[in-house]
């Protein structure tokens, strides 16, 4: 079978293009290649939270001045606040490494104190531990108690087939919260894959 550069088989037709099952993650488990492309390092949440929160803060300085430009400074201020804040939610986002969180706490959920036998991983702790990693990346600079009250409104949206209440919830969140605001050298992330 022949290996295109991004590891997908040169057979393979447009319409798999965009399936992640046939990639070899066994090669670079840590790629989080993109969902279209197979492209690594994708991070297109932390890029769209970046570019959204960039364009609302560039449109509001743009149209601060009154006068016939502000509707022309609110759209290149749109415009230059989303690429930037998209580069910057994906540099965040770069920090935290999906797959290998998801390994971490594959192998480690059983042992934290909140645990109850009849909790599955797959699909009671794994859509927690996900919002925590994920929602960290969201509300940068914040701390989980600030931000709980809103956390706990999403969950019920974020939690998939969950069968956990926020209240259960919370401390598996707040634990992958935790986990990746942990300011560490790249030597101890690496160790803690």
């Amino acid at each position: 079978m022949a290996m295109n550069q991004r590891g997908i088989d040169s057979g393979t037709s447009r319409s798999d293009i965009g399936r992640t099952d046939d990639l070899d993650r066994s090669r670079d488990p840590d790629a989080n290649p993109d969902p279209i492309t197979g492209a690594p390092g994708s991070h297109p949440v932390g890029a769209g939270i970046g570019a959204a929160a960039g364009a609302a803060a560039g449109a509001a300085a743009g149209s601060v001045i009154p006068g016939p430009g502000t509707v022309a400074g609110a759209i290149v201020g749109g415009i230059v606040g989303g690429t930037v804040g998209g580069l910057a939610g994906k540099g965040v986002a770069e920090n935290i490494n999906p797959t290998a969180e998801d390994a971490y706490w594959r192998d480690n959920y059983k042992t934290r104190p909140y645990y109850t036998s009849d909790a599955t991983y797959d699909d009671d702790y794994a859509p927690a531990y996900r919002y925590g990693w994920e929602s960290r990346s969201r509300y940068t600079g914040r701390k989980f108690d600030e931000v709980e009250s809103d956390l706990a409104s999403g969950w019920e949206k974020a939690k998939f087939k969950s069968r956990l209440g926020w209240e259960k919830a919370k401390a598996a969140t707040r634990d992958a919260w935790d986990r990746v605001d942990r300011p560490v050298t790249s030597d101890a992330r690496r160790d803690m894959r």
